[in-house]
């Protein structure tokens, strides 16, 4: 499970398909330095995204790829 000082690269890494739910809410700069050291809060922060929305997206992205 994802939480807000999971780093974001650490969130890619381990789930590529988190990608598409960054994009969606702006944060289209994965790919940047900053994904790097930047936890999830941080990123979301930085974007002035709501962390809860984008954590429980997700998470819920996570749970239907285990099923």
């Amino acid at each position: 499970m994802l939480n807000k000082s999971t780093p974001i690269i650490e969130a890619l890494k381990s789930h590529p398909e988190a990608k598409r739910i960054f994009a969606k809410h702006g944060m289209g700069c994965i790919g940047c330095m900053g994904s790097l050291t930047e936890t999830i809060e941080n990123g979301a922060k930085m974007h002035d995204i709501d962390v809860e929305a984008l954590l429980e997206e997700l998470n819920d992205l996570l749970k239907t790829n285990k099923s």
